[in-house]
């Protein structure tokens, strides 16, 4: 994939397809270890010891859509090109943590891309799941949880279109800080 958060995207739908309601996104840079971790983690159906060694592989896939699964082998080559890894944890029942690393001082490292819409379209369209999404750089860090959006708000839904522009507006603003008061650049 060209961008990062299009892997985040398709990993995710596999967490909504496993029936977790809970999903928790993660990019977190570290700029001494020039390190980014992107993690992926969900409490649905969980995998079985074989299945997390058969979704690396391009040719196995559970969905009964295509005859092939190119989101996590794609996900962890990223990872790799850049001396890298990916780590896949999963428990039948309890959910699957798909954690990756990047070396962000490599030629072969893929753009974040736009994290901000992809989470947003993640929340917006998936309003009976909750949410949870960190971005950090070193130690400036923000939390974005869609339990606590849905307490404040109460019937409105996340979906209504003055709450995500509210979202969008949020997330490209705490970026922003994160990054030093630089303007969230695409790279």
């Amino acid at each position: 994939m060209r961008e990062l958060s299009l892997n985040v995207l398709d990993i995710a739908q596999n967490s909504i397809s496993a029936n977790a309601p809970l999903i928790e996104i993660e990019v977190l840079e570290d700029t001494e270890k020039k390190e980014l971790l992107i993690g992926i983690y969900d409490n649905g159906k969980g995998m079985t010891p074989e299945q997390v060694e058969n979704v690396k592989d391009p040719f196995f896939t559970t969905r009964t859509t295509r005859k092939v699964g190119m989101g996590i082998p794609l996900f962890k080559l990223a990872a790799e090109q850049t001396g890298g890894h990916l780590e896949i944890r999963s428990e039948v029942g309890k959910g699957t943590r798909v954690t990756a690393v990047f070396k962000t001082d490599s030629i072969d490292f893929t753009p974040i891309g736009d994290m901000n819409s992809t989470v947003l379209m993640l929340i917006t369209m998936n309003t009976d799941r909750e949410f949870i999404y960190r971005f950090g750089i070193d130690e400036r860090i923000f939390t974005l949880s869609t339990e606590e959006l849905k307490a404040i708000l109460g019937d409105v839904p996340l979906s209504e279109p003055s709450v995500s522009m509210w979202i969008k507006e949020y997330l490209e603003e705490q970026t922003q800080n994160i990054r030093g008061g630089k303007r969230y650049e695409i790279t």
